[in-house]
């Protein structure tokens, strides 16, 4: 394979969770449902980015974070941490928790900001099928509403109207 940019794929369901059975609702929590996507708030644009379940993602790599966003020199680059959850229901597979948390990050600097609790608490409330993304910038939601859509229309279709709703699509 060629080096330089990969095209990551959406980390949907890796092992089958119901293990071969075939009952509605079989199988249990796993972090093999989960995808964090990144919103670049300047750019426009979202990615996934697997590394980021290991805080070693592209945007994370070679950056030492601070608690305070005050501290960080300026010049850094706000993004959104999103961490999407995929259940199936009767109907199939939706995105059933998307919560979104706050980034900056100056490379030059090597500095920036997160909040590693609220980053393992957003992971924890994603897994349990929470929607918060009503503190994101407009313009972010709409960039997660068209990436989530855009990867897949049907997951989207099932997704609850609460997503749709604080991402703005309705």
């Amino acid at each position: 394979m060629e080096q330089g940019k990969k095209k990551l794929e959406f980390n949907i369901i890796k092992n089958d969770p119901t293990d071969g059975h075939r009952g509605f609702g079989i199988g249990s929590l796993s972090l093999e449902n989960v995808s964090p996507v990144f919103v670049d708030v300047e750019e426009g644009e979202a990615f996934v980015d697997i590394g980021a379940m290991h805080a070693r993602s592209a945007v994370e790599k070679r950056v030492k974070f601070l608690p305070n966003k005050e501290e960080v020199p300026e010049g850094a680059k706000p993004y959104w941490l999103v961490w999407v959850t995929i259940d199936r229901n009767e109907e199939g597979p939706y995105y059933a928790g998307v919560t979104a948390c706050e980034m900056t990050v100056n490379k030059e600097a090597r500095r920036g900001y997160k909040s590693l609790p609220e980053h393992v608490n957003r992971l924890d409330k994603s897994l349990k099928r929470q929607i918060i993304v009503d503190h994101m910038d407009e313009k972010s939601k709409k960039v997660l509403a068209n990436f989530l859509k855009n990867h897949d229309e049907k997951l989207w279709d099932l997704s609850s109207d609460k997503l749709k709703k604080d991402l703005g699509a309705e």
